[in-house]
């Protein structure tokens, strides 16, 4: 294995992260409610962030989306690439990259997906046509593309204007909502494998996104602890503190290599099953002790709904259940490894 990250995706490391940070503040996300920075989302796509996703590799992404998610920037950054640009790319025909591909790295179209799929259920009622309802889709709100898969596992893109979405609230303001298709045109994105290779992708993406908040919570912690002061010490001082940081730190990490491998492998075309399981599985159990760590340390401060710090709670335990829980992840990979002939 070699984590080590290209120059070209350096370069794309160091701009997304001067964009995040400049135009990801407390401030502009306060101001973005539950919908999308439209300004932070033009300032990605004129950059080319979102179009180098299909150069840079999996790791490269993954780099990106660590950066989105220590600054928990408001843009449909990882769907759009997961579920739009890059499955458009290795699933779609000719015609379709062609037609779709030019707009997803603009900005100018804006996908996302129903993955995993949770609650209702997809159907192919007749040739090109689709019904169902499913209960959550992030960022549905503000995409012109949603990627469902059937009850079959074949994978559909469908245009939001053609199909009946209602607002929903989550944990996290991810602008999501409620998707019911009734005889919907839909246009069919790969064949078989196609849903396996999102879905890994998919939760390879949003484990680094995982790593992201978590570093970000982690960092306001140790700036905050480091500063506050109780009879006369810095709360950092104290060893509970010390210990409990350490922990998040290295759950943190876990998160981030597990990630890094999972990434790797799939840039390497690996068997990366086992390996996006373990990412997943990291970041949805580890990711919520780092985020509830983060917010303890900061005391009564973390209780206080406008802290930034908050805004990684929220993100973390949306995270933790758009995975899915532990123990579905845990159960699904030793499922997998059953299957697998002793060596």
């Amino acid at each position: 294995m070699d984590f080590t990250p290209t120059e070209e995706q350096c370069v794309a490391q160091e701009l997304a992260a001067r964009i995040f940070d400049d135009l990801s503040t407390h401030e502009r996300l306060a101001a973005a409610g539950t919908g999308t920075d439209a300004e932070l989302w033009k300032a990605l796509c004129t950059a080319g962030l979102v179009g180098a996703a299909e150069d840079i590799g999996v790791l490269g992404l993954v780099l990106l989306l660590e950066e989105q998610g220590r600054t928990t920037a408001q843009v449909p950054f990882a769907a759009t690439c997961v579920y739009g640009l890059l499955a458009v790319a290795a699933h779609g025909t000719d015609e379709q990259r062609v037609r779709l591909l030019p707009a997803l790295r603009d900005g100018t179209a804006v996908a996302t997906g129903a993955f995993p799929a949770r609650g209702g259920g997809i159907r192919a009622t007749a040739p090109g046509q689709l019904s169902g309802a499913l209960p959550f889709v992030p960022w549905l709100r503000d995409a012109t593309h949603v990627l469902v898969p059937d009850a079959d596992r074949a994978l559909w893109l469908v245009q939001t204007a053609d199909a009946e979405v209602s607002e929903v609230e989550t944990t996290a303001p991810w602008a999501a909502g409620r998707l019911v298709l009734s005889g919907t045109p839909g246009e069919r994105l790969g064949g078989p494998g196609a849903y396996e290779s999102v879905l890994a992708l998919g939760r390879t993406a949003f484990a680094a996104l995982q790593a992201g908040v978590c570093a970000g919570s982690l960092a306001r912690a140790v700036q905050y602890t480091s500063t506050r002061e109780q009879f006369g010490r810095p709360l950092s001082t104290k060893q509970g503190v010390l210990l409990r940081a350490a922990d998040a730190y290295m759950d943190t990490e876990a998160i981030r290599v597990t990630a890094y491998e999972a990434a790797w492998r799939q840039d390497e075309d690996l068997d990366a099953a086992a390996e996006v399981l373990t990412a997943a599985w990291w970041a949805s159990e580890a990711g919520k002790r780092v985020v509830h760590a983060g917010q303890h340390l900061h005391g009564g401060t973390g209780a206080d709904l406008d802290h930034p710090v908050h805004r990684h709670f929220l993100w973390g335990r949306q995270l933790d259940a758009y995975l899915g829980c532990g123990a579905e992840l845990l159960a699904e990979l030793g499922q997998l490894l059953a299957k697998e002939e002793p060596v």
